[in-house]
């Protein structure tokens, strides 16, 4: 089997099992109420709170998108929404404690997985991991921009 085909055959392979064996490892009894949508919604959320525009910006949806979703983690209290201060128009989007733990639990699947990769391999091989992972992030980028212009 040639190179390209290898490649290719890992990365289908990997963007599949990446989105099924995260949902099994961060959906646990503690959080069978939430998605693994929501869960990259909390994540998106952040420590840090957020309004609706730059959260819906970070997930590549639309803010009424993103309403149907936050309004379910707004009532399993998850999230909680505050007006603006100085612009009562602007909601901004703050994690629970509740929130706040299920953040931590999916980052520390992150870091698990960031973890086993990196222990397969020396410093010049995860330089050369990093310089390809950013060249694929470009292409998708690079893509994305293309398909916005058509």
């Amino acid at each position: 089997m040639d190179n390209r085909k290898i490649i290719n055959d890992v990365l289908v392979h990997l963007f599949n099992e990446i989105l099924q064996l995260e949902e099994e490892a961060i959906i646990t009894e503690e959080y069978k109420d939430i998605t693994n949508n929501d869960m990259h919604i909390i994540e998106a959320v952040g420590l840090d709170g957020g309004n609706m525009s730059s959260i819906a910006a970070k997930l590549k949806v639309t803010v009424g998108s993103l309403t149907t979703s936050m309004n379910g983690l707004v009532n399993k209290g998850y999230t909680e929404r505050k007006r603006g201060e100085k612009d009562r128009r602007v909601v901004n989007i703050y994690l629970t404690e509740k929130g706040r733990k299920a953040y931590h639990h999916h980052a520390e699947y992150h870091e698990q997985m960031t973890d086993a990769v990196m222990r397969q391999l020396n410093e010049e091989e995860i330089g050369v991991l990093v310089k390809t992972l950013n060249g694929l992030s470009e292409f998708f980028y690079q893509y994305e921009q293309k398909e916005k212009r058509n």
